[in-house]
């Protein structure tokens, strides 16, 4: 994992100075940044509409949540600085999403690509959300987790699906139906195919049938963050067809 730094050229001073704004920096005056953020959001249920079809969401829908801001340029450049207090429960998900819209039989692939900087303090998932388009399934798949956090349901093994081998979990929340893929290995990096995961909950396991898909998500399920810890997303994009 990386650590709290958050990288981003909006966050940066810039290094190399000329001899003016060198002497104004001896004089206390910080540099300007080198571009601000799209958007940028610390209202709870804050979203943002992209050119290419994606959304993003700051999305702080826990109790006991403390602040949150969400900053964005694009579905694959945004970062999300969240300072939520040390108890139990998740807090939010910040997250970018793009509907997919279309039947797993109708699908002949779905993939996805992230890239992630993430702390090494705190409690978290990085994962993806999918939904059905009725919202009585979710598929998570989490990619990379810190702290005392456990997906929802009872492990049912493990299977090795769309390039990466995952812990199986099966649950209830009381909504909708949960299946929870985590990674066997943390990464902060990498491409993901969805489809066969999907297929193999229709067609091996027979957990669900041959529903249309909704959103597919990619974020970070916060559950604690005390002090104020940084997450950033530099490379998340969905393809289908």
């Amino acid at each position: 994992m990386a650590r709290q730094a958050r990288h981003r050229l909006s966050r940066r001073v810039t290094l190399l100075l000329a001899p003016s704004a060198a002497f104004a920096a001896l004089l206390g005056f910080a540099a300007a940044p080198a571009h601000a953020a799209a958007w940028s959001s610390s209202d709870r249920w804050g979203s943002y509409e992209t050119s290419d079809g994606y959304t993003l969401y700051n999305n702080i829908w826990g109790e006991g949540a403390g602040s949150q801001t969400i900053e964005a340029n694009s579905a694959s450049d945004w970062w999300v600085h969240a300072d939520h207090p040390a108890t139990g429960g998740i807090k939010s998900y910040p997250n970018a999403k793009k509907v997919v819209g279309k039947r797993i039989g109708e699908l002949t692939s779905l993939d996805s690509s992230y890239q992630v900087d993430v702390p090494e303090a705190g409690a978290y998932n990085t994962s993806y959300d999918i939904w059905d388009s009725d919202h009585d399934y979710e598929v998570m798949l989490w990619v990379n987790q810190h702290g005392a956090v456990g997906p929802i349901g009872t492990p049912q093994g493990t299977v090795t699906l769309g390039g990466h081998t995952w812990q199986v979990y099966k649950g209830d929340n009381g909504a909708n139906q949960v299946f929870s893929f985590v990674r066997t290995s943390d990464s902060a990096q990498g491409t993901v195919n969805i489809l066969p995961v999907l297929r193999w909950l229709k067609d091996d396991k027979h957990w669900w049938g041959d529903e249309t898909i909704g959103d597919v998500q990619f974020g970070y399920e916060i559950t604690s963050s005390p002090g104020g810890l940084d997450f950033t997303t530099s490379r998340f994009g969905v393809t289908s067809r």
